[in-house]
């Protein structure tokens, strides 16, 4: 199986610890990202590393799929992030792992997996859990659930992420200007 994209990741997370050695925390929250910098410019970016819990994901069995920038960076982007947002089905049963992966990873809070877009922590990572029920401008994103792409990461787990053409997709219909930016990097690296 391919590690390449893991390898960015784990890559990506080493950049961010670098670039936010010495930054000090402002209390600006992931959710009050502006459309333009992106998560990165929050405190989400310090002590940024997914890994943990998107281990914990794959022992559980979750299929939730990495989207966002986290899916960017495995892709090839450069930029960096603070976040790591997933989409999953929305079923009981994948309610159910996420769950426990989110208990095993230090989640002092479950969220409510009834809604359709819902904030999380762990240790290392906050982010979105997104159901095909959140509206993304006139793209269904179900199927990009089952079109997901997986890597195998060195620690010996699987991490599932949105399909390169699932992702600008989904950038382009969210509009928003870090995500057209994004966008027009992964087009231009996978012409």
């Amino acid at each position: 199986m391919d590690q390449t994209a893991a390898l960015r990741l784990r890559q990506a997370i080493g950049r961010t610890e670098d670039a936010t050695r010495g930054r000090s925390a402002v209390g600006r929250r992931p959710e009050d990202a502006d459309d333009v910098l992106g998560t990165f410019a929050t405190d989400g970016a310090l002590g940024f590393d997914p890994l943990p819990f998107l281990q914990a994901l794959h022992d559980v069995g979750s299929r939730a799929v990495v989207i966002g920038q986290v899916a960017g960076i495995m892709h090839g982007s450069t930029e960096l992030t603070g976040d790591l947002d997933l989409l999953w089905d929305g079923t009981p049963d994948e309610a159910h792992a996420l769950r426990e992966a989110l208990a095993r990873c230090g989640c002092a809070e479950l969220p409510d997996l009834d809604r359709v877009q819902v904030g999380y922590r762990v240790t290392g990572a906050v982010g979105d859990l997104c159901t095909p029920g959140l509206p993304w401008g006139t793209m269904t994103v179900a199927p990009c659930l089952t079109r997901a792409e997986t890597t195998h990461d060195a620690a010996g787990f699987t991490i599932r992420y949105a399909a390169l053409d699932d992702l600008i997709r989904m950038r382009r219909a969210l509009g928003r200007p870090k995500d057209l930016r994004r966008a027009d990097e992964l087009v231009r690296l996978h012409p």
